[in-house]
């Protein structure tokens, strides 16, 4: 039987053997006992918490089952994901990145990798022609956010991913903002999708934790496993649980964000001190028939260009009353956030402000919004 997505969600993890809970425990042990034989260890035998974990294996099962991969690799956060990938590649290999992304991956390019051998063009992904020509013999990497963080702009996956197949590239899509349930990047032709764990889908501000999704078995997942393995930067066995029960309520969570986020951008595009609502859902971006095409709903994230510049801007989050002034997004509580402030290296405008959509009712954020404006 196919199921649905919400479906699959609920029941990805399995009853537990030994006690028939249907709430899997959260094993804790950092060794297990096992049988001492002349045959290979399989990957996935418990042995040691850094090789694989019960929680880690349930929660890895159920993210590969819902972005449609073939195997999935949790780690300590989403910037330890796209470390762990970079890691992988060899001095000398090319990467075509996205121009805007979350700050934190363009330090590790530029900062980290530049100086081992890794070379990075970055481009503008919604120019598909500026993609096209940013590709080299030697690139094996093409790596895209979509929508990005933060200025919400689209990436077309579906074009992107035979361009980078017509070259010999993997294309990598960071999902996080749009979660595995509104957009389906390796059915769009992805090989690999990354999700911060710690934003939709462990979903209450407590998780920090990351996943690096493959859509098939070859070489680089190969070396990615045995990086994670090896190298130790695995989630550990409370955090894997937490964001395994985040998953079974994800659908539904990201509707309600999403439905309240479509409400309080149509209040914000019309309000006149308010220069532009970026949401992919909104008529008024740029790429709306794509967004339409490509993510089932817009969630929760948006950003906002306030008039009158950088102390406007600023002085709106302080006027705020149930946004909370914090960084990160997707949990329960509406957040706000300067994002220039913090970036480094950004060409993030200084008027923009980054809005998380909560769990609140729209009608309350408008009211609050209504009042810091006034």
């Amino acid at each position: 039987m196919r199921l649905r997505p919400e479906t699959r969600a609920v029941h990805s993890a399995a009853t537990d053997p030994a006690s028939g809970a249907i709430v899997p425990p959260i094993v804790l042990s950092t060794t297990f006992e096992y049988e001492t034989t002349e045959l290979e260890h399989d990957t996935d035998q418990l042995i040691y918490t850094r090789w694989q974990n019960p929680n880690r294996a349930s929660l890895e099962r159920a993210m590969a089952a819902l972005e449609g991969g073939a195997s999935a690799h949790a780690v300590s956060s989403g910037s330890a994901a796209m470390l762990t990938v970079f890691q992988a590649l060899n001095p000398g290999d090319h990467i075509v990145s996205s121009d805007d992304m979350y700050f934190g991956i363009r330090v590790q390019l530029n900062e980290f990798f530049a100086p081992w051998g890794l070379k990075t063009t970055f481009v503008d992904m919604s120019d598909l022609e500026a993609v096209r020509a940013a590709l080299r013999h030697e690139t094996k990497l093409v790596i895209l956010e979509s929508p990005t963080n933060p200025m919400i702009r689209l990436a077309d996956i579906a074009a992107i991913a035979e361009f980078a197949r017509a070259n010999g590239a993997r294309l990598l899509v960071d999902n996080t903002v749009a979660t595995p349930v509104a957009q389906h990047p390796i059915q769009l032709g992805a090989d690999i999708v990354v999700n911060s764990l710690t934003k939709y889908i462990a979903g209450h501000h407590d998780v920090l934790g990351g996943v690096i999704v493959f859509a098939e078995g070859d070489e680089l997942e190969e070396r990615v496993a045995r990086l994670v393995r090896i190298g130790g930067g695995v989630l550990s066995p409370m955090n894997c649980w937490l964001a395994a029960r985040g998953l079974q309520s994800l659908s539904y969570r990201l509707r309600a964000h999403s439905e309240s986020a479509q409400e309080v951008a149509c209040f914000l595009a019309e309000h006149p001190k308010i220069e532009r609502v970026l949401y992919p859902h909104h008529p008024s971006h740029p790429q709306y028939d794509l967004a339409l095409r490509q993510m089932e709903f817009g969630s929760g994230l948006m950003s906002i260009l306030v008039k009158g510049g950088r102390e406007t801007a600023i002085e709106l989050v302080n006027r705020l009353e149930l946004f909370t002034s914090a960084t990160s997004f997707g949990g329960t509580h509406s957040l706000i956030e300067h994002r220039e402030s913090i970036e480094e290296g950004t060409s993030t405008p200084e008027n923009l402000l980054r809005v998380s959509i909560g769990l609140e009712h729209p009608a309350d954020l408008i009211a609050d919004l209504r009042q810091a404006l006034a």
